[in-house]
This record gives structure tokens, C-alpha cells and sequence, in this order.
């Protein structure tokens, strides 16, 4: 395993090469006007690049706000009016920042001679981002440094020099330095060196490894994949697109297993004709996977009632909709948040699908969900979303252990109505974007167990398209990043017995 030892070749991020549209001192020329108020900088406090500026401000609104790194940075972009490099550069920037950060936080603490969470809150953001680009990308070091402080002198002035003398330290040594440095060795603790040369918390290195099954080579292999950025998945719609046509019309690529998916090669899919006239919506090709593995599964009697107990924000809603307009079939779409209803409302426009912002538990309570009337129910549950880590950077850093109790309380009592609400002969597919062992076996078990109904697991392996590698011995499917280049779904087939 000497391979994953901290001397050995990493992958923090893409390393993009200096060109045309960032100069070699990192700057692009423009005036660097506040995007928020339109104002010119002081005078005498020079203008940090509007790039760097833009991967800033949204660092420090995850940090400072709890916002979102992938909301906050388009609705930045677009204040500031960056496109084309500097918006892929700003996006890089950002995303790479929160993806290391727990790697970056421990080469500053040692750089500062103090821990991270001393530092001022701003300084210590404009020091983030500026010893990612010192050791993840291919900046010159100069123009790092000058920047970085440049940054700090704007947003926090009395830790200029403080912010000079760190980055100065930082860049006297190579990434491969620094992370034998504060990376534990592997032959001692496998789980911490792993921790810090691939950016992920250790407890969330701890539930991957036990769903490989302890194979702590596929554990890093993961780790690397899931510090890549994805491409971005659409989904053709069933009766309003063809994949092959779509993966034309937006210069994409078919996807490599669902028979809707296409992989975008860039571009803004908020752009695209096939997005605005409902024709086609984002979507992973994992999620797509597991929709349509629910109406691939098996039924006996009737097949014309069907049921998603978790729509929001709407996608699978939105590819089940679309299969039900061709197979006479009508969708009830169950959604607690009223504004997630409302998406829900707006993703599957113009077709059988009737939305109701309501509990999914109150299966059996309200007329609108009776027992025992529907021939299909998925259940996408809430959940700790540790599938989905290469499109949230941030969200390794933000959830917790403790996170798990109540989300796994609310997966138990969603099984448990979806399969009160499913007719005998009906099935239930339980879907996590999580591969945590208790957010998938242990509550599908457990929600099964609790139901007081009699259930058959069905083998999910043959409701997904022939051909894919890794799928496991069954019943159950875990989809991985690097095994099929999906979110790491899971899903689980029930067929109600009784």
C-alpha cells in the first residue's frame, strides 16, 4: 500500500495550466470594482483579481452563511458578470479550496504556528484559497503570495503581514513536502493519512471502507474519484427526447449506461433549449438508474398507480412523469417543503403527476394516501448525501456523525409507510444518495422489520441495464463514482407479500 503514503502522488484537484485570460501574475486587467456595491477599491488598496475575488466571496459565504458553494458561486458570477475563464477559473478555485479544505486548515496551522480556528474568519478564507492555488495549481508562487495578500489587506487590513509571512512559509515547500509533514503514515494509521491526502473526514473514509468491504485500495481509489470534478448529467425525457438526438444537440456524449443520460462537455444547461422547453433536465445518471429500476421491476395485477414519497426538488419525479405519459400510468408526488412542491409542480409540468405538499409518513392518516393503493412507490429519502461529494465540496466538511440518528429515524418511518402504502403484488424501491451501511442495509432492514407487512427482496441487478460492472452479489445495488462514474446510489427493491 505504499502507493497512498503522503510521498507519493496525489490528487488534491485539477491543476490548471497559467494562459491567456489570467496572466502570469494571476491578474486579467479589469478594474476590480466591489460587485456588490459597484464601487472602485480605495485608493491605495490594489485590486484583488475579480476571479479570485468572486471564489472569496464564496468561500466565505459557506463558511460564514452556511450557503451553498454551488448557489452562492453562480449567483456571484453573475453580480460580478464573469464568464468563460474567469468564471472557470473563479468556479476551480472555489471548488478546490472546499474540497482540500481539511488538508489546507492543517498546512496553515502549521505555517501560522497556531490553529485555523484563531485566525480571524476573513484572513483565514483569503489564506485558504491562497495556499490552494500555492500548492493545487500551476500560479505562480509570486503571484499567489501578492494576491493573496492583497486580498487580506481588502477584507481584514490589521493581518496583512501576518497573511505574508504565512504564505511565504507555505510556498517554501512542495505539496509532496507538506503532506509528509502532517499527513500520519499509512503502515500506522491508514484512515488519517488517507484523511489528508484525499481531503476527506475520517469517519466518512470509515463508512466507504466498510461498504467496499475493508478494501482500503478501492477505499483510495474512491477518494481520488471523488475529488474530481463530475461532468454534468442530463436526462433525456422519455417521449419528448432521445438521447442520441439531445447528446447531438447540446455537442454531448450518450451516457455509458442509462439509455436517457448524456453527458454534457460544457456549457450552461439553464441555457439550453432542450432544459427551457422541458425536453430534457439535470440529473445524474445514477439517479436515473434507480427511477427507472422501480418501473422496470415486476408487478402483479394492475400498474397504473404510482407513488414518489420524497419528490423534491423533482428530477426522478420528472423521469418517472415522463415514463408514466407513455404507460397510461398517473404519479402521486408527496413533498414536505412547500418550495420543494412547488419545483416538483414546475419539473413535471404537462404531465400525470399530481403534487401534494404534504408529510410522506401520513400514509393510512390522510384520504390522499390510503393503504394499500399503489402498485409502485419509490422512496428517494433524505439523507446524509455522501454519494453526491464531488458536486458539494463543502458537504464533507459540513456533516457530522451525529447527523445520522435522525436521518436514518426519518429513512425508517419513510420505508415504513412506503410499504403500508404499496398494494400487495406492489413493490418499493428505497433509494439513499449515500453509501453509509446505516443509511442503506440497516434501515432497509430495519424499515422492513418495523413495517408489520410481509416482504420479498427483489434482485435489483437485473432492473439496470445489462453490462454493468461492480454491482455486488445482491439483492441490493451500490452504484460508485469510480466504479460507473455515478453519484454512489443505492437501491433497495422490495415486492410486498401480504
Amino acid at each position: 500500500m505504499t502507493e497512498h503514503r503522503a510521498s507519493r502522488p496525489h490528487s488534491g484537484g485539477p491543476r490548471r495550466p497559467a494562459g491567456p485570460g489570467y496572466g502570469r501574475d494571476g491578474r486579467d486587467g479589469r478594474d476590480g470594482r466591489d460587485f456588490r456595491s459597484g464601487r472602485a477599491p480605495r485608493a491605495g488598496r490594489p485590486p484583488s483579481d475579480p476571479a479570485r475575488q468572486a471564489a472569496y466571496e464564496a468561500i466565505a459565504a459557506v463558511h460564514r452563511d452556511d450557503a451553498y458553494a454551488n448557489l452562492v458561486l453562480s449567483e456571484i458570477l453573475g453580480g460580478m458578470g464573469l464568464h468563460g475563464r474567469d468564471a472557470a477559473f473563479a468556479t476551480e478555485l472555489t471548488y478546490g479550496t472546499l474540497r482540500a479544505l481539511g488538508t489546507i486548515d492543517l498546512i496553515i496551522a502549521d505555517a501560522a504556528g497556531r490553529e485555523v480556528a484563531r485566525i480571524d474568519p476573513p484572513a483565514r478564507d483569503a489564506l485558504r484559497l491562497g495556499v490552494y492555488q500555492l500548492l493545487y495549481t500551476r500560479v505562480p508562487a509570486h503571484a499567489a503570495v501578492n494576491q493573496t495578500v492583497d486580498l487580506v489587506r481588502a477584507v481584514a487590513p490589521g493581518a496583512s503581514g501576518f497573511a505574508n509571512a504565512v504564505m511565504r512559509t507555505v510556498s517554501e515547500t512542495p505539496l509532496d513536502g507538506w503532506l509528509t509533514k502532517v499527513a500520519p503514515d499509512y503502515e500506522a494509521d491508514p484512515i488519517a493519512n488517507l484523511s489528508v491526502i484525499h481531503h476527506h473526514p475520517q469517519w466518512i473514509i470509515r463508512s466507504f471502507a466498510e461498504a467496499l468491504g475493508g478494501d482500503l485500495e478501492e477505499t483510495a481509489r474512491l477518494l481520488i474519484e471523488d475529488n474530481q470534478p463530475p461532468a454534468v448529467h442530463l436526462c433525456a425525457r422519455p417521449g419528448r427526447a432521445d438521447a442520441i438526438d439531445l447528446a447531438d444537440e447540446v455537442d454531448g456524449v450518450p451516457g455509458a449506461f442509462s439509455p436517457y443520460a448524456v453527458y454534457l462537455n460544457g456549457g450552461a444547461p439553464r441555457e439550453m433549449a432542450a432544459i427551457r422547453e422541458g425536453r430534457a433536465h439535470v440529473q445524474d445518471e445514477g439517479s436515473q438508474l434507480v427511477a427507472a429500476a422501480l418501473l422496470a421491476a415486476p408487478v402483479e395485477g394492475r400498474d397504473n398507480r404510482w407513488l414518489d414519497l420524497c419528490a423534491g426538488p423533482g428530477g426522478k419525479t420528472g423521469l418517472i412523469g415522463a415514463i408514466a405519459s407513455g404507460r397510461g400510468a398517473e404519479v402521486t408526488a408527496v413533498e414536505v417543503s412547500e418550495h420543494r412542491a412547488r419545483l416538483v409542480d414546475q419539473a413535471t409540468e404537462g404531465m400525470p403527476v399530481t403534487v401534494l405538499p404534504m408529510d410522506g409518513r401520513s400514509v393510512g392518516r390522510d384520504p390522499d394516501l390510503p393503504e394499500e393503493s399503489f402498485d409502485r412507490v419509490l422512496v428517494d429519502a433524505p439523507c446524509t448525501g455522501l454519494g453526491s461529494l464531488r458536486r458539494r465540496p463543502e458537504a464533507r466538511w459540513r456533516r457530522q456523525p451525529a447527523d445520522l440518528p435522525p436521518l436514518t429515524k426519518l429513512q425508517r418511518e419513510l420505508l415504513v409507510a412506503a410499504l403500508r402504502a404499496v398494494r400487495p403484488g406492489g413493490v418499493v424501491a428505497y433509494v439513499t444518495c449515500s453509501p453509509h451501511m446505516v443509511e442503506t442495509q440497516v434501515t432497509v432492514s430495519e424499515g422492513a422489520r418495523r413495517s408489520g407487512v410481509e416482504v420479498d427482496f427483489v434482485d435489483a441487478r437485473p432492473l439496470l441495464p445489462p453490462g454493468m460492472p461492480g454491482l455486488g452479489p445482491g439483492p441490493t445495488v451500490q452504484l460508485w463514482p469510480h466504479r460507473h462514474g455515478t453519484d454512489a446510489m443505492f437501491l433497495a427493491v422490495l415486492r410486498r407479500t401480504s
